[in-house]
């Protein structure tokens, strides 16, 4: 068995560690009663868990999840230059990390087992 690659693993790691920071933080807001926003919010953090478990894991699907976690928050920047500029940043070092580097062959089955 091939071992995982690191910069994966790192970024799915970065990935559990971020949706469950924002679901802790976002879970504070419920106390005022549940709202819409709040719930999607808590959502969106959950799926940043989900897709980075499953990095590990090396589930190739996870790697397009997580792509589109971050194009999202890439579209909710705009009109934050410094927000923007940080996702933009995250979304290229992620799709190059999942995509075109040698970590790639970490979500292809035939060459991690």
């Amino acid at each position: 068995m091939s071992k995982r690659s690191l910069p994966a693993v790192f970024l799915g790691g970065l990935f559990i560690a971020a949706g469950v920071v924002g679901i802790v933080y976002h879970a504070q807001e419920l106390k005022g009663g549940v709202r819409v926003e709040v719930m999607l919010e808590l959502v969106v953090r959950l799926l940043a868990v989900v897709g980075g478990v499953y990095a590990l894991r090396g589930a190739n699907w996870s790697r397009w999840l997580l792509t589109a976690w971050l194009l999202l928050h890439v579209i909710l920047s705009f009109g934050d230059t410094s927000a923007l500029v940080a996702h933009v940043l995250l979304l290229v070092v992620v799709t190059y990390v999942f995509f075109f580097s040698s970590a790639a062959a970490h979500f292809r089955p035939d060459e991690r087992v």
